[in-house]
């Protein structure tokens, strides 16, 4: 194996070559090379200067997450190493490309001048993990780019490209990535002999009152210390010499490293790229290969998965069953076209390109040709199932057919096509141009090569991406369900939406973006209650007569939420109020089912019965094999439910309380409640891994497979 970091001598300058595949991440390995070979330069007087860059696609992307679990984690050693870099009396120049982010940048700070290809992408992003940087970036960075600059990259994580990073002064020069090297090399040249530009040394440039107005408005948020820590830092920047500064940023980085925000941050971080790991699939399987893109149903859904489509470049058919409904389709379209312009997500150039790639037809047979066909149309089983039996006949041999719904048997479906292998589901949340996740949903039958080829899609759209198997609602809106199921059979108690969804949003208590009223509010009532008709009716949801009868009645009397005006809540244009009409029907229907309402849940009682039942579900559908892993599951509820980053999950949150704790306080509800139902039965596995202690986010399908064999 190949040393990670390593010194070669070109022109007389030595050059400096970090090698950890695959992003040249600061492991420790790295940062004993770079020690190493720093003292091999300073040893030799001969040498003009230094270049430093990174082999591969990229400079060095930040540092080795995993050695933060380490117990004995400390950046001491690295920024010492950085300190001595930044005092060689002969020039140290950055060369840079690809992505230079975190300890990259902090890095490229510490050398004297910094060059870089065209296209680098630059970013702080330690604040996405609950950190801040902890090797002298948020001091080093606001004396070259200035404080404002500063305080907003550090702030929000943001990326910046080369032209914006040239304009802030982060960067030096920019040229074509072909002439990175022999640039570096020709400037330690022309800088030899010149007292080197440190950037410690550097005045801070003048600051405007409130360049940290934006940090101070953030500060103080429950849960999420590392803003506070950054304002710390920045403010230590403004008032303090470099030398103490550091210090000041060096024991706000550390105390963050261990609390549970910014665990359960790191958690997620390596939880979504671990989704992407599927057994049967290795890097053997060949996807199936997808140039063209066919959508089937262009309501707002479709519209939305036409154009996260089109967005990525992909040329896309759009097909109604009638030229007026394409019309809609089609204006739908082009609004939210617009909106993204008037917002700023898209110029017009790009507008107008992504809506060149689009072609508007009537029929399916528009849809021939095609690589995948995304149909999204009405969540109504008999249609889909037709609909899938034309699609089997009019797609090509090897077309992917991926049948977008939210709870439906996809088996079912994948076999009305005739081609079973071909089926996939998808599971895009609204709006899907927007929404990051995914759910993919892998049939019985699917192809490997179908479903490596629908991942490979979903991430050049820009998805995160989890694979679920088979079952009503899948992952997240199996567990939506039983969410929903106590936040209504709670307002028949005697709860109103606004206490239950007060206890779900406080970020004191959880710090969800929106309770489970507001969420099916926003969705549709509609939507949600023909789900659960559905469901019923089919013969596979619930035998309770009063399973979720106040989102039925409500759908019946019209109280269908935003859309009409009242729901849950009555609105104001967005504002949401209380809604007496849906109080009066809680009170009635409880009335009607002989549920006592003398004593309302309290918030603790409410903030159980929310999250302990998803858990319990989230632990049956790992026994079944639904999700690979239970990291899986925190994946799909971080991206797709408004989950706070913050707590890592319902899982993680539950893991970070105790399974313990939800195990007992589950029986005690079925002591309370009696449970004729089975709606307080304890999966067995959260039983078992309350009794050895063990975390349902670190359960794994291997895990599975190792209890089963003893």
């Amino acid at each position: 194996m190949s040393e990670p970091v390593f010194l070669t001598v070109d022109q007389g300058v030595a050059v400096l070559t970090i090698d950890n595949p695959p992003v040249n991440a600061l492991s420790r390995a790295v940062i004993d090379g770079l020690i190493a070979q720093l003292e091999v330069f300073a040893a030799n007087d001969a040498l003009a200067g230094l270049v430093i860059n990174g082999r591969g696609r990229t400079f060095v992307a930040g540092g080795e997450i995993a050695d933060f679990e380490r117990p004995d984690f400390s950046s001491q050693k690295l920024n010492a190493f950085l300190i001595r870099l930044e005092a060689q009396e002969r020039p140290v120049v950055a060369a840079l490309h690809g992505t230079t982010l975190g300890g990259g940048v902090e890095l490229a700070l510490a050398c004297h001048h910094r060059i870089a290809a065209q296209g680098t992408k630059f970013g702080l992003p330690e604040i996405k993990l609950g950190l801040i940087p902890g090797s002298h970036g948020t001091q080093r960075l606001p004396r070259l780019v200035g404080l404002s600059a500063a305080t907003d990259m550090i702030m929000t994580g943001k990326t910046i490209g080369t032209d914006e990073a040239l304009t802030l002064g982060l960067i030096d020069g920019i040229v074509d990535a072909d002439r990175l090297t022999a640039a570096a090399i020709a400037q330690v040249h022309a800088l030899a002999g010149k007292a080197p530009r440190r950037c410690s040394a550097l005045p801070l440039p003048e600051a405007a009152p409130d360049a940290l107005a934006a940090l101070e408005a953030r500060a103080g948020q429950p849960g999420q210390p590392a803003y506070d820590a950054a304002l710390t830092a920045m403010t230590a920047a403004r008032d303090l010499p470099f030398a103490e500064g550091i210090e000041v940023e060096m024991r706000a980085f550390e105390a963050l490293v261990p609390t549970q925000a910014s665990r359960a941050q790191r958690y997620l971080f390596f939880a979504e790229r671990a989704a992407t790991r599927i057994p049967g699939l290795d890097k053997q399987t060949a996807p199936r290969g997808i140039a063209t893109v066919g959508v089937l149903g262009i309501g707002t859904m479709g519209a939305g998965i036409a154009l996260a489509a089109a967005m990525a470049g992909y040329p896309v058919t759009l097909v109604e069953a009638d030229g007026e409904a394409l019309d809609r389709g089609m204006q739908k379209v082009q609004d939210t076209l617009d909106a993204l312009v008037r917002r700023g997500r898209l110029d017009e150039t790009a507008a107008r390109a992504c809506r060149e790639r689009m072609t508007a037809a009537v029929g399916l047979d528009a849809l021939g040709a095609v690589d995948l066909v995304i149909e999204a149309v009405f969540e109504d089983m008999d249609l889909k199932c037709g609909i899938a039996g034309s699609l089997g006949k009019v797609c090509k041999p090897r077309a992917i057919i991926a049948t977008n719904t939210s709870t439906l048997d996809v088996d079912a479906i994948a076999a009305a096509s005739g081609r079973a292998g071909d089926v996939i589901g998808t599971h895009f949340f609204s709006p899907a141009h927007i929404m990051k996740l995914l759910e993919i949903v892998r049939g019985a039958e699917t192809a490997p090569e179908v479903l490596r080829g629908v991942m490979d899609f979903a991430r050049r759209i820009g998805k995160t991406v989890v694979v679920s198997g088979v079952c009503y609602g899948f992952i997240g809106n199996r567990m939506a369900e039983v969410y929903m199921r106590e936040s209504e059979a709670m307002q028949l108690e005697g709860a109103t939406p606004g206490e239950i969804d007060g206890v779900a949003e406080n970020p004191d208590v959880w710090g969800m973006a929106m309770g489970p009223s507001r969420m099916l509010d926003m969705a549709g009532i509609d939507v949600g209650a023909r789900t659960v008709i559905e469901w019923i009716k089919s013969g596979a949801g619930p035998r309770d007569p009063s399973y979720r009868i106040l989102c039925r009645e409500m759908f019946a009397s019209g109280l269908h939420g935003q859309k009409t005006g009242q729901g849950y809540y009555r609105y104001e244009g967005r504002k949401a109020l209380p809604n007496p009409d849906a109080h009066e029907l809680a009170e009635h229907l409880a009335a009607q089912f002989g549920i006592e309402r003398e004593q309302a849940p309290n918030a603790a009682e409410i903030f159980e019965r929310l999250l302990f039942p998803m858990v319990n579900e989230a632990a049956r559908i790992l026994e079944e094999g639904i999700a690979y892993r239970g990291s899986d599951i925190d994946v799909v509820w971080a991206n797709g439910y408004g989950f706070p980053r913050w707590r890592g999950g319902p899982l993680f949150m539950a893991d970070e309380i105790g399974l313990r704790t939800v195990v007992d306080r589950l029986d005690h509800y079925a002591e309370t409640f009696g449970n004729p139902r089975g709606y307080w039965d304890v999966s067995p596995l959260l039983r078992h891994l309350a009794d050895i202690g063990g975390r349902l986010s670190e359960w794994t399908d291997q895990s599975k497979q190792q209890r089963a064999q003893g």
